[in-house]
């Protein structure tokens, strides 16, 4: 069973959306995979493989001798003091090694702007001494390269680092709660962007003879910076920190972005794989990924490629762009007669609104009344992509989707919704019909999820 094969399995075994998967090896490509209507030039939310970007940054400016790695962070934020002791001895490179004082994202502790809790919120622990995984530090550090550089993170990094590599001129990262890009999670770009942003690091942050970021930065980027030993996050995260940047115990360097976005390179082996993907509804998803793509599928990815292709040779499914959306089971025999208008009944907490459903042998659409009303349209037994369904009002999710369904119980109607946005989310959908009755159950995963999306209620028909 060739690699690809085995990570489509695993994926659909656990319900989690493979996006794209892009595996090169000695400059040569040994996999390249999208699920339709994705593809390797589709831009979408890469969560905090952002991080590494901003430690790019960082270590530009050093380059450019306008800061100092070893400087205290507080020395750039003079009109943010007073300062904590802790927080005063913080420097540049404690906040690029997760080394900072904080056990946590200061922002989601504060009422304030973003970049002021990092300096208001109490730390805990001297800098420099324990890793703890801290987003405000990577925001904070966004913030340092805007006010250094005076431009936005994007507009620094395109002349210097972008534009060389040839990445894609729609990359931006989302701005944080006060202005400043969210430079710990924001960023929005393509897979093939990731691509050639890995092969820069493979490089040495060489890219066609040009020295694109210094040198000395991507060794110290790609070392052992912090022990991340006691961090509960899978296996390969234990194997410690560098700059920005995670270091798996399996060797080489990786970037990672919650719901599934991996970059990994290992120099030793001039290997780097780029999978983006959407696991929030498998618990611990993104981390059982990285252990199997990592500590199985990059050995296998490389005996495939120097045998000259798979030893077992081509399998339907492991063909190029042969990626599929989870969907629900589905057997017409589940199917029964459903009413088209259904009214809340008391007790349950999805609301006041009528539900509206129209449903044949093909599929049908599924509708919600009232002021926060949208509409699916589904097919059964296959995808449908809705390329703006209107979901944000209940969601708070806006972007474009992928919808499947299909009867996956006697009376057991299931839908899935995979929303590819700026916010990546998973929405799933349960109807159960008993005649005049209907039961339904909301679940959606997602950051940014509105509240009063998830929940369950009882429905008679009208």
């Amino acid at each position: 069973m060739t690699a690809l094969r085995r990570l489509r399995r695993f994926a659909a075994g656990r319900g989690i959306a493979l996006h794209t998967v892009q595996v090169h090896r000695a400059g040569q490509s040994v996999v390249e995979a999208a699920c339709a209507p994705l593809t390797l030039r589709t831009p979408q939310r890469m969560y905090s493989v952002t991080k590494t970007l901003t430690g790019l940054a960082i270590g530009l400016l050093a380059g450019e001798g306008r800061l100092a790695l070893d400087q205290p962070l507080c020395d750039h934020f003079p009109d943010l003091a007073p300062f904590h002791p802790f927080v005063a001895a913080t420097t540049v490179r404690d906040a690029l090694a997760m080394r900072g004082p904080h056990p946590s994202t200061t922002y989601k502790r504060y009422d304030g702007p973003w970049l002021e809790s990092y300096f208001r919120v109490p730390p805990t622990h001297r800098p420099g001494t324990l890793f703890t995984y801290d987003t405000s530090g990577s925001y904070t550090l966004a913030a340092l390269v805007e006010r250094t550089a005076g431009v936005p993170l994007v507009d620094y990094l395109r002349p210097r680092l972008l534009d060389p590599i040839g990445a894609s001129p729609g990359i931006r990262v989302l701005p944080g709660a006060d202005g400043f890009a969210s430079g710990g999670s924001g960023l929005i770009c393509t897979p093939d962007d990731l691509r050639r942003l890995a092969g820069l690091l493979l490089a040495g942050g060489r890219h066609d003879g040009e020295q694109v970021v210094p040198a000395d930065f991507v060794a110290q980027a790609t070392s052992p910076q912090a022990d991340t030993s006691l961090q509960g996050w899978g296996d390969e995260l234990a194997g410690g920190y560098g700059l920005q940047t995670w270091l798996p115990r399996s060797g080489g360097w990786l970037m990672f972005g919650l719901g599934g976005q991996i970059v990994h390179g290992d120099p030793t082996r001039d290997l780097s794989i780029v999978i983006t993907a959407d696991t929030q509804a498998c618990p611990q998803g993104d981390q059982q990924l990285v252990d199997l793509v990592l500590g199985r599928l990059a050995d296998a990815w490389v005996r495939e490629h120097d045998a000259g292709g798979p030893a077992s040779g081509p399998e339907p499914g492991d063909a190029d762009g042969d990626l599929e959306w989870p969907a629900p089971p589905h057997a017409a025999a589940h199917a029964v007669p459903a009413p088209g208008r259904w009214l809340p009944e008391a007790g349950g907490t999805l609301g006041d609104a009528a539900l509206l459903l129209d449903v044949d042998a093909e599929g049908g659409t599924l509708a919600s009344e009232g002021p926060e009303g949208w509409t699916l349209p589904f097919a059964l037994g296959r995808p449908t992509t809705l390329p703006a369904p209107d979901l944000a009002r209940a969601t708070g999710v806006r972007g474009p989707a992928v919808v499947t369904a299909g009867w996956s119980a006697p009376g057991t109607l299931d839908l899935r919704v995979d929303v590819t946005g700026d916010e990546l989310a998973v929405l799933r959908l349960r109807l159960v019909v008993d005649g005049a009755a209907l039961t339904v159950r909301r679940q959606g995963y997602c950051e940014a999820l509105a509240p009063g999306w998830n929940g369950s209620g009882s429905y008679a028909a009208a």
